[in-house]
């Protein structure tokens, strides 16, 4: 018999909207700082400028506006446990689309500013269990935007690589609710109770087959902190490079998380 599928974890919506306008605000006020010579240079994300990673970061809540602009979806929704890895397949989709926003507006706080007033002006209307068409299938309007904080947290972090001395805050509710996220997906990914992972001071969670601890301390713990946690999760770091780093600790045989990462890219 397959492994109970894990419950999804609650989310506040009220709390989750405050969230994204915050790491929104945040990266705006950030990108507002940006020379020329900082935008052109090149964001470690393909072939995308620091520009072009900057606009991308609009599409988290345009991606919204949009959705609420079109019909509601009759298909099943997708839930949140499934987006991670729903989202690779769009790469070369999403790229296009960067290329052509960035080339399409040279005025960055302009489009900052238009699309922070429609996300705004659409958002107060809307129902939490409201379905929105996006790019990889329906999903309820709260759980969309548990995944806009995601982009907005990972993306920031990938500003913060692009430009030495950027330091864009992370608001600490957008900060928890991505790690929670993506600790979650690890065990949907990987069901049992073997495996303690720990990201102080937001997530824990049980993961891989094998023997269920009941007591005391688990015979296979990983620690680790949130940023390095999203950048294993994400593909910004290599399991075997946080280890050698010192970034993550494991003990035990079945603490290797090295064949179950990325998570999503």
């Amino acid at each position: 018999m397959p492994p109970a599928r894990k419950r999804q974890r609650a989310y506040d919506p009220a709390k989750t909207r405050a969230a994204v306008l915050a790491q929104f605000g945040n990266v705006r006020v950030a990108v507002r700082t940006l020379s020329s010579g900082q935008l052109a240079a090149p964001a470690g994300l393909g072939d995308w400028t620091v520009r072009e990673l900057a606009a991308h970061l609009t599409m988290a809540l345009e991606a919204v506006s949009r959705g609420l602009d079109g019909p509601e979806p009759t298909t099943p929704a997708l839930t949140l446990l499934d987006w991670p890895s729903a989202t690779a397949p769009h790469a070369g989709e999403i790229d296009e689309g960067v290329h052509a926003l960035a080339l399409a507006n040279p005025d960055l706080d302009a489009l900052y500013e238009r699309t922070e007033s429609r996300f705004t002006e659409r958002l107060p209307e809307a129902g939490d269990g409201r379905l929105l068409a996006t790019r990889v299938g329906a999903m309820a309007l709260a759980d969309h935007l548990v995944t806009r904080v995601v982009e907005l947290v990972v993306h920031t972090d990938d500003l913060n690589a692009a430009v030495p001395g950027l330091d864009i805050p992370y608001d600490r509710h957008a900060l928890a609710t991505c790690t929670r996220l993506l600790a979650d997906a690890l065990a949907a990914k990987a069901p049992g109770a073997s495996t303690e992972v720990r990201v102080p001071p937001y997530a824990v969670v049980q993961c891989v087959e094998g023997p269920r601890h009941t007591r005391g301390t688990p015979p296979n713990v990983v620690e680790t902190d949130p940023l390095t946690w999203i950048r294993l999760a994400t593909g910004r770091t290599g399991w075997q490079t946080a280890l050698d780093d010192a970034k993550v600790s494991a003990s035990g045989e079945r603490a290797d998380l090295g064949a179950l990462l990325p998570l999503m890219s």
